[in-house]
């Protein structure tokens, strides 16, 4: 329902439901995720990439806002004396009608966010390198004035936002090429790219030797069940309660955590979309307050919280590096008969060599077989 419909019907609560839905909320999540990213963004050697992923609804939109408040702040001596530069530069990456991703939408929107003007008169390059005055209908082209604007910038940082969508590609192109465009960038202007997307951006991890080199991961998960989580959780709704625009409401939201949890999959994000589209039915019907009906009438599907649930399992359990994958990759390195910290070979242990000559299958390799105590005192 569009909020000029809601301010007709209670006009009193139009300035309330405005703050509310303005209003974040620096939850443990959100303030870890947040002091890692920046910790990336001031660590990272410039031109490195950075995938930041989570669960839809997690807030990940929401933690870009944040870190570029931060930036902002942090940027205000540089950005005084030197007014030209700015301190990040943030896209979306809008999925077009065609259905598949376009580098030159990509481009135009990039160029847009650096308040580059006049986008279609740029010069661009002929065949023999020579700049001409022309209208841009090449992708290269805008590449190349993208580019130019970031050096002319110096931005230290480029936003991507929804990023999954560059895996919506067409037919005959590689995922590797999409990424490798992102990182030839960010690696000609020296600038960190931070990818935000959903755990679908899991396709572009470890492409190439290059990619993992040059790229690190930073995953803004969901709360879970344990004691900790659920506390957490609890605490934020009642953080919400005391935003919400009601002068009282009439259910105590914390004594309904689990119902909470199950319908938002532990997801913050999600969580303040249905209480906003909840306070904007109670307004609408006339209610003082929100009711339990009015959360159920606004809740996602059991089926639609199945999907996200599956999604976000999936994803964490690929990001997990457990002791099975760990104990496999020091196999691969030639330390599996070795512990942590130890140099000496575990006791029983065989050593590997490529070289070594191999016997047929099922013919034992020549060696003395150890005796039993009771044998060789027969022997004796």
């Amino acid at each position: 329902m569009r909020l000029e419909s809601v301010a007709a019907v209670a006009p009193h609560l139009m300035e309330r439901l405005d703050q509310f839905r303005s209003f974040t909320m620096a939850h443990p999540h959100l303030v870890a995720a947040r002091d890692e990213l920046m910790d990336a963004i001031d660590g990272a050697a410039p031109g490195s990439l950075v995938l930041v992923l989570g669960p839809t609804g997690v807030g990940k939109t929401t933690l870009r806002m944040k870190v570029e408040n931060l930036l902002i702040q942090q940027m205000t001596p540089t950005l005084a004396a030197d007014p030209g530069r700015l301190p990040f530069v943030s896209v979306e990456i809008i999925p077009t009608d065609t259905g598949w991703f376009r580098w030159r939408d990509y481009f135009t929107r990039l160029l847009a966010a650096t308040n580059e003007p006049l986008v279609d008169s740029k010069l661009t390059l002929d065949s023999g390198g020579i700049r001409k005055s022309a209208s841009m209908t090449r992708d290269t082209d805008l590449s190349y004035a993208a580019e130019m604007a970031l050096r002319h910038r110096r931005p230290p940082v480029v936003f991507i936002d929804e990023a999954q969508h560059l895996a919506r590609i067409s037919s005959g192109r590689k995922l590797s090429d999409q990424l490798d465009v992102i990182k030839s960038i960010a690696n000609r202007t020296q600038t960190v790219h931070v990818l935000f997307g959903t755990y679908e951006l899991l396709a572009f991890r470890n492409l190439s030797a290059q990619l993992s080199r040059r790229s690190m991961d930073l995953h803004f998960r969901r709360y879970g069940t344990d004691s900790r989580d659920r506390q957490v959780f609890q605490n934020v709704l009642l953080t919400f309660q005391k935003q919400l625009p009601f002068e009282e409401t009439a259910i105590d939201l914390s004594s309904l955590w689990e119902f909470f949890y199950e319908r938002s999959v532990g997801c913050v994000g999600i969580l303040k979309e249905w209480l906003m589209r909840a306070c904007v039915r109670s307004i609408k019907h006339g209610s003082p307050t929100m009711s339990r009906e009015h959360l159920e009438q606004t809740a996602l599907s059991i089926s639609q919280c199945e999907k996200i649930l599956a999604e976000s399992r999936d994803g964490e359990s690929r990001l997990h590096d457990d002791e099975d994958s760990r104990l496999r990759f020091r196999t691969l390195l030639g330390l599996e008969s070795q512990s942590c910290g130890d140099t000496a070979p575990a006791q029983g242990a065989v050593a590997f060599s490529g070289n070594a000559k191999r016997g047929r299958v099922g013919q034992r390799s020549p060696r003395r077989d150890p005796l039993r105590e009771d044998a060789v005192a027969a022997y004796a």
